[in-house]
This record gives structure tokens, C-alpha cells and sequence, in this order.
């Protein structure tokens, strides 16, 4: 398929409604059609995996054709320059996550950029440092404990950032370093209380859910399999 053609379809499956509802949850309306991702993915089925096309949806600033470039790029012909341009155009929580999980993880960049962006102002950029940490954690069976443990401090650091799409990535990293494996649960669960201890909204939300999470019969059952 042709960028044009990929266009010219992903604007024949516009839905309006779609849109209002994605926008009740977080997601930026602008230059949104209110595509599902699920279409999405069968969409980028039929492309297959394509560098250059994915460079072209990405510019096209369409939210959908966005999510489709994250989709069907190569991770291995994605470089730090890319991702750093990519980054700075999120916009929305979910092309964020998207990017992340199923591209920039994949990457041989992945733990530089997480480390790099965790330390950004911008709220989406910072989100995605910590989705990259939270994403590793589940997918990287191979990398040791302390790469991981390395990024605890930071969370406890950022857990007092208040603003809602870093806050939940914060959270987000730090319960799936303490579903890796039990001595990253130990270490997760003594880095939760202490930042339920620094007191504010933000640290004391964080820390409760991920304590929840982290200490329960299900996840401390898997742990012990």
C-alpha cells in the first residue's frame, strides 16, 4: 500500500464519535479520526514492516496514521535522532504508550532514551521514559536485576510530579519492576514506602497502588512460581 492510499482509507474510516469518546479519556481530538487500534494492527498487517512509509505517516500528523507508523516501522533501522524527533511530537498519552511498547523498545536504544527522558520537562516525553522503563521490565527477559534497580531512585525522585500522565507512568514502572521477579518486588515494595513517606498527592497515590499491587496473593503466588 501507498501513502496516499493509507490516507485516503484511514480518512474513509473517520468516526466522529469515536473521537468525542477517546477524547473523554485523555486523548487528544486534534487531527484524531477515531480509529481503533485494533484496525489499526490489521491495517499494519497488511503493509508489513516499512521504514520509509513509516517516516511519511509520522509526518502526515495524523493521530491514527501515527499510531500505524509506530506499527509497522523496523526497530532496527530506527535511530536516536528519529527517536528523539518522534518523542517531541507526542501529543497524547496513547501514541506515547504505542511508541513505546511496540517500537522503541524494541530498539537498541531503549534503556538510553528511558534514562534520558525520565529527566525531560515536556509531561508526554517524561512519560515515555517511564513507559519505556515499565514496558522493558515486562518484555526484556534478559536483562540482569541492577540494570533495573538502577532506575529506582529516579522513580522516587519523579513521584512527586504531580501531573497526571507522568504520575500514572511513574506508577506504572515501578509496579512492573516489582512483578519482574522477587528480588525486584522487595526492592520495588522498600522504594514505595519510601516514597509514600515524601507525603504529597502525587507520591502518596503512587506508592499506595503499587504497594496494593505488589503485596497481593496473585502477584506474590506468580513471584513464588
Amino acid at each position: 500500500m501507498e501513502y496516499e492510499e493509507i490516507i485516503n482509507l484511514l480518512k474513509s474510516m473517520a468516526n466522529p464519535y469515536n473521537v468525542a469518546g477517546m477524547a473523554r479519556f485523555g486523548i487528544n481530538p486534534d487531527n484524531t479520526l477515531g480509529i481503533s487500534v485494533a484496525e489499526l494492527r490489521k491495517i499494519a498487517r497488511k503493509i508489513g514492516k516499512n521504514h520509509a512509509l513509516a517516516g511519511q505517516l509520522w509526518d502526515s500528523g495524523i493521530h491514527e496514521a501515527r499510531i500505524l507508523a509506530c506499527l509497522i516501522e523496523d526497530p532496527k533501522q530506527v535511530t536516536p535522532q528519529q527517536m528523539e524527533k518522534w518523542v517531541r511530537d507526542f501529543d497524547s498519552w496513547d501514541v506515547c504508550d504505542q511508541c513505546c511498547i511496540h517500537l522503541f523498545r524494541k530498539t537498541a536504544y531503549a534503556y538510553e532514551k528511558a534514562a534520558e527522558w525520565v529527566e525531560k520537562d515536556r509531561e508526554f516525553e517524561k512519560r515515555a521514559g517511564f513507559t519505556l522503563i515499565a514496558t522493558l521490565a515486562v518484555n526484556d527477559k534478559k536483562t540482569g536485576n541492577e540494570v533495573f534497580e538502577a532506575f529506582l531512585p529516579i522513580i522516587k525522585q519523579k513521584s512527586v510530579d504531580e501531573r497526571n500522565y507522568v504520575k500514572k507512568a511513574v506508577n506504572w514502572a515501578l509496579r512492573q519492576m516489582g512483578k519482574r521477579n522477587r528480588y525486584l518486588n522487595v526492592a520495588a515494595l522498600k522504594t514505595a514506602e519510601e516514597i509514600k513517606s515524601l507525603n504529597t498527592k502525587s507520591a502518596r497515590w503512587i506508592a499506595n497502588d503499587a504497594i496494593r499491587e505488589l503485596v497481593s496473593e496473585k502477584i506474590q503466588a506468580k513471584l513464588k512460581e
